[in-house]
């Protein structure tokens, strides 16, 4: 099928452009990072068609305008802006998605879902007090964004609670590498240099996209085939 062979070749770019920010080559990002989103979009175009395929197609072009525009912070801190907003729009995009998909016939644990929302608040509170007296001017930007892509993990843990197996869970951990890959980048802008800063985020960031997606598409086995 042309949309495997598209996630195969998503997946050996990944992998290219991952060793090459690995070996500290970060200047051809310019020319290898635009490219890695798409591929991934064009599998899901060449899909067979389910209801929320378009939403998710909307969350990738977002992604990937965030993408391009963060190529160009160096230039100033309205590039950052732009980036975020980007990437607030797609998670908010990942919110519609989620709540979208088929609830199916399993009931939700209750239990589960309050432990799982405070450890998710937990986690919002901790980085947003790490990361609060360095934010400055970027203070209430970065609480919206944090906030948001809080709520994309609990809509994914949601969705994890009641959606059919595989396809709950890999939705899952894609929003979980996914909100990694932001405290990577938030940490090391605003709090603390880290060491191969622009592999680590890279690396969780297209692995969590990758997840969401082939999740999204286990969901959807009946429509989409």
């Amino acid at each position: 099928m042309r949309n495997a062979t598209y996630y195969k070749i998503y997946s050996a770019f990944s992998f290219i452009y991952l060793l090459i920010l690995f070996l500290g080559y970060e200047n051809l990002d310019l020319f290898l990072k635009p490219i890695l989103i798409p591929l991934l979009s064009f599998g899901i175009y060449f899909h067979p068609n389910f209801p929320t395929k378009n939403i998710l197609l909307l969350a990738l072009l977002f992604s990937w305008i965030g993408d391009v525009i963060l190529l160009f912070t160096d230039l100033g801190e309205i590039y950052f802006i732009l980036g975020l907003v980007s990437f607030l729009i797609s998670h908010i995009t990942y919110c519609v998605l989620f709540n979208r998909q088929n609830k199916g016939e399993i009931k939700r644990n209750l239990v589960f879902f309050a432990i799982g929302s405070v450890v998710i608040g937990l986690y919002l509170i901790g980085m947003l007090s790490v990361l609060l007296p360095s934010l400055g001017d970027l203070k209430i930007p970065v609480i919206v964004y944090a906030t948001v892509i809080s709520i994309m993990l609990l809509f994914a843990f949601n969705g994890y609670l009641i959606w059919k197996k595989p396809g709950n869970l890999y939705v899952f951990l894609g929003a979980i590498v996914f909100v990694i890959s932001d405290s990577i980048l938030a940490v090391n802008k605003f709090y603390s240099p880290i060491e191969k800063s622009s592999f680590f985020i890279m690396l969780t960031y297209l692995v969590a996209q990758y997840l969401i997606v082939i999740g999204i598409l286990k969901l959807n086995p009946k429509k989409a085939e």
